[in-house]
């Protein structure tokens, strides 16, 4: 893998938004500006290095199925959720209710074996830039290369496969009004174009928006339309404090959501530790404890439930950083701390996007520093080998 420098499109911003990629500009905390999308580079992978990222991934997936059946025995404590999500979750994945999609992030520099740093298969974001942006970035710049991405293609296999064959299959599709980015709305409005392609009947909403038939023990939309089967981007562990919770725990089947509660062992840290302790020294896994450092000398602990860096805490020689935010009452995992690789002052995470159980491709973000963060930046993109004959709608 190398990191190479590159000339900007001069209409890159007008083309990103276009492509619906509406949230690239961030403010930052002494309300200076800073660009997320960032096409001054891209990293090139090895045709070899993408079918050993590709097995990784893959492999990992299922050890992370395995994973989630030990944290449903409650061998691990109550990682953070009440006994009531404990029993959904537990009871969701023992009757393997379907999924979509994850993205793993590992730290890789080309030469040493990936490290997963985590694995995010509930409420993942980034996809505008990894399935779109850059893709089309590829057909700009690099026409005649290869790109590790077909996260379109497979999103729509995926949810033709969810359909099921029916015709007129509804699907409703919710996002959370509080993110005040944009980066919710936009992935939910990709995902009801990856439905839509797929055949599904679609209908957009808040998360706020869902009501409650008491009749008829169904969750409806605005126009008490019955929603039978959802794509919710709000994370399992909020969604068990809010009062629509307690009726998802009394009538677990009455809706089909995606992603299923399952998801809810999977986007816990715990799952880190889980993973350690089932597959001990493996090459991909980091030492990973929760609740202390287990007399690791070098470490990082994250909140349980933390997301974008918030709360993480990093204790290594001539490092120590805490960064601010709202999680951690729920509880540590502890990993070995493996600083992420250096690219001439650049640090990247691979998010290895994963659908269906298949590994479909890969978003690069990277950070001046420690912590991939709010103010880290995507860079796109090229595998080292002749563009496929493609074409995407």
């Amino acid at each position: 893998m190398k990191r190479i420098k590159s000339t900007p499109r001069p209409d890159w911003k007008e083309k990103i938004a276009s492509q619906g990629l509406v949230f690239s500009t961030t403010v930052m905390p002494d309300g200076s500006e800073i660009e997320y999308w960032h096409e001054g580079a891209y990293y090139e992978f090895d045709p070899r290095e993408v079918d050993m990222l590709e097995e990784v991934t893959e492999e990992l997936h299922g050890m992370c199925i395995e994973a989630a059946r030990y944290l449903a025995t409650g061998a691990m404590g109550n990682i953070g959720i009440s006994p009531g999500a404990m029993k959904l979750a537990a009871g969701s994945l023992a009757r393997s209710e379907p999924g979509i999609y994850g993205r793993f992030d590992f730290a890789y520099d080309g030469v040493n074996p990936p490290k997963m740093l985590e694995y995010n298969a509930d409420t993942p974001t980034g996809l505008i830039e990894a399935s779109i942006a850059q893709w089309y970035w590829l057909q700009d710049v690099k026409p005649h290369k290869d790109q590790w991405n077909g996260i379109h293609e497979a999103l729509v296999r995926a949810w033709t496969k969810q359909r099921g064959g029916l015709d007129r299959a509804r699907l409703h599709v919710a996002h959370t009004e509080v993110e005040e980015s944009g980066e919710d709305w936009m992935t939910a409005a990709y995902m009801l174009d990856v439905a839509n392609q797929a055949g599904w009947e679609t209908v957009g909403m808040n998360i706020s928006d869902i009501g409650w038939n008491s009749r008829t023990k169904r969750f409806v939309d605005l126009d008490e339309n019955v929603i039978s089967t959802i794509f919710k981007l709000y994370p399992w562990e909020l969604m068990m404090k809010e009062e629509f919770g307690r009726n998802i725990l009394d009538w677990p089947v009455m809706t089909r959501w995606l992603e299923p509660a399952w998801k809810m062992f999977l986007s816990n840290k715990a799952l880190l530790a889980a993973l350690w302790h089932l597959y001990p020294e493996h090459p991909n896994l980091l030492p990973s404890f929760l609740d202390s450092p287990n007399g690791m000398a070098e470490w990082v602990a994250k909140p349980l439930h933390g997301r974008e860096g918030d709360n993480i805490r990093i204790h290594a020689e001539g490092v120590e950083l805490e960064q601010p935010g709202n999680y951690g009452s729920e509880g540590w995992c502890y990993q070995a701390w493996s600083p992420l690789p250096n690219f001439d002052g650049n640090h990247p995470v691979l998010g290895a996007w994963v659908v269906d159980g298949e590994s479909v491709g890969v978003g690069i973000r990277e950070s001046d520093g420690y912590i991939t963060d709010y103010y880290c930046r995507f860079v796109p993109n090229i595998i080292d080998a002749p563009a496929p004959d493609l074409s995407r709608t």
